[in-house]
């Protein structure tokens, strides 16, 4: 049971952004107990941010490929009892699309969310029993603090704190690791082979180890081939995404795509430089308290010149 339920299931990038508007419940309503449902591929790395008490992993990416399966059926069937045998002050939907509408309705209490004109699909409203209004044009984070702050009485200040602290989950001292974060789910967002082999190449020769992490069969094999061209590059195993955070948070900074961890590293406080592409910084970009450097726009490609001096920037 929780005072306050946060519905926020995915995905990486919103799990994120949403984390400091639950930083911030937690420091105007020091005694809630705060729950979370979220993906449970996320799981473990919600369960590192401080404030959060409970958390209810729910697996619709994976119900969804099996739907015509008894497991999924009972797994589901499970998760709905779950959420019904609880009973919260207030439940919060932070995603705004009609599947978390719909967990959000399952759950017992007072149920919030945007209003029609500032949620994302527009049927998910319905759900609701209070509907708040929240300029669309914003970030990502200041809507999700917004809302929040709407919700539980209070105008949301200072900078975003995502809840995670970066020497927690360091192994020792940062290491001359590079993470470069090659892979997205969206085509128009990647970065060409050649320009990541080229600037590996260049770290490598500065005395940086390149890490190439990835999450699936076509993501390692991009990695793969990366590193061929880069002696002394490494290729993690698979890991959840509690292992990841300790990873980019030991490394000595990041280079990315706008991708999920891009914006982990943000959070963790970790130099990086952002490489955009298919997106538009402005409502998507990374925010952290470490150094930041963004390179791109929507429809531009930038240079393996442009993102080498931005390195050179965050190292100063």
């Amino acid at each position: 049971m929780s005072d306050i339920l946060f519905i926020k299931t995915s995905s990486l990038g919103d799990v994120i952004h949403h984390m400091p508007a639950v930083s911030d419940a937690r420091r105007h309503c020091p005694q809630a107990r705060i729950g979370w449902v979220v993906e449970e591929a996320f799981a473990p790395l919600v369960r590192l941010h401080r404030a959060v008490g409970s958390v209810v992993p729910v697996a619709s990416r994976r119900w969804r490929s099996a739907l015509l399966t008894p497991s999924t059926w009972r797994e589901a069937a499970a998760f709905m009892r779950a959420m019904r045998e609880q009973t919260h002050d207030t439940v919060i939907d932070a995603q705004g699309l009609l599947r978390s509408a719909l967990i959000t309705r399952l759950a017992r209490g007072r149920r919030h969310g945007y209003d029609r004109d500032s949620v994302r699909e527009a049927p998910a409203a319905w759900f609701y029993d209070v509907r708040h209004t929240v300029d669309r044009s914003l970030h990502a984070i200041a809507r999700n603090r917004i809302l929040t702050g709407q919700v539980l009485g209070y105008a949301p200040d200072g900078p975003p704190d995502f809840g995670l602290d970066r020497n927690v989950l360091m192994d020792g001292p940062a290491s001359s690791d590079v993470v470069l974060l090659h892979s997205t789910a969206r085509p128009e967002k990647e970065w060409p082979v050649r320009h990541w082999i080229e600037l590996g190449q260049w770290l490598s020769s500065r005395g940086f180890v390149p890490v190439l992490p990835w999450g699936t069969e076509a993501e390692r094999r991009r990695s793969e081939q990366i590193a061929v061209e880069l002696p002394h590059a490494k290729i993690p195993e698979r890991q959840p995404l509690d292992a990841v955070a300790r990873l980019i948070a030991s490394a000595a900074f990041v280079v990315g795509v706008d991708t999920g961890l891009l914006h982990l590293a943000a959070a963790l406080g970790v130099p990086l430089v952002a490489i955009f592409l298919g997106t538009e910084p402005g409502q998507h970009g990374p925010l952290g308290a470490g150094k930041i450097e963004i390179v791109g726009a929507l429809g531009e490609m930038p240079s393996v010149s442009d993102v080498r001096a931005a390195v050179e920037r965050i190292e100063r």
